[in-house]
């Protein structure tokens, strides 16, 4: 069956709305999305989730796999079911696929026969070795950007219909939030380490130069530009250099005999 095209403004029509009203698995999904939004869950978590929401959401699926982008290319992927990694292996290693076709052209994609697609010559006889022969693919898509792409499969043939299509682009919205801020956490999580990180660097750094400088007698100038030949010569970053001159010390401060003992 061909590509069917997901609305521009990812916006369902009333048809899809009326869909949705009507179906407890695509409710349940969705109130599942809703949750994983508020509840702040680290990313590969969030992606497994919004994985398996997509397979309770679509009637007749197997599994799913969901794989997060960055600028277009595959970074994280995540999957439902053993099957379904070794699809996505196939279609990643080959470049050639539903998810990647969804991903680059940005819209929904729908197969109900893959051995037999034109459109993927290397995926879909490899695909269809595994007894697998369906697939229903959509971009998560987030104003301009492509954040992620939802491979749905079924190992029965024609398994996914214009319905499942509705179905898929109404979770794709919701989805995509999900999706985002799980992303934008470990992002903001990352760069709150990364901060902290570099503050205790640069604390430890200043501890040393005061060590050298109490040392030597030397300026503050004079013990930075010491570290800084220390941590060529050595081949070692600063602030390593420069936590060993702090533990040092202490082992020293720690070690001499007191006076009058």
């Amino acid at each position: 069956m061909n590509a069917a095209p997901s609305p521009e403004s990812g916006e369902p029509d009333s048809a899809s709305q009326l869909a949705a009203e009507q179906d407890p698995d695509l409710r349940a999904s969705l109130a599942g999305l809703s949750q994983l939004a508020a509840g702040q869950v680290p990313l590969p978590q969030a992606l497994t989730h919004v994985a398996k929401f997509a397979v309770s959401a679509i009637v007749g699926a197997d599994g799913a796999g969901l794989t997060l982008l960055q600028d277009g290319v595959p970074q994280t992927v995540v999957t439902t079911a053993e099957f379904v990694r070794q699809v996505e292996d196939i279609q990643y290693g080959l470049s050639e696929g539903p998810c990647v076709t969804a991903a680059e052209d940005r819209r929904t994609v729908l197969s109900g026969s893959l051995d037999g697609d034109r459109r993927w010559p290397r995926f879909g006889p490899r695909v269809a070795k595994l007894r697998v022969h369906s697939a229903l693919s959509f971009p998560l898509l987030v104003g301009d950007e492509t954040v992620a792409a939802v491979n749905i499969y079924a190992r029965a043939k024609d398994a996914f219909d214009e319905r499942a299509v509705q179905l898929a682009e109404l979770f794709a919205g919701p989805a995509a939030a999900s999706v985002h801020d799980a992303r934008a956490l470990l992002e903001a999580r990352t760069l709150a380490a990364q901060l902290q990180s570099a503050l205790k660097g640069r604390a430890v750094i200043d501890q040393a130069i005061g060590i050298l400088m109490s040392r030597s007698g030397c300026a503050e100038e004079e013990a930075f530009d010491r570290l800084r030949a220390t941590s060529r010569s050595r081949s070692l970053p600063v602030p390593f250099i420069a936590q060993q001159i702090v533990t040092d010390a202490v082992h020293r401060a720690r070690t001499r005999p007191t006076q009058g003992g």
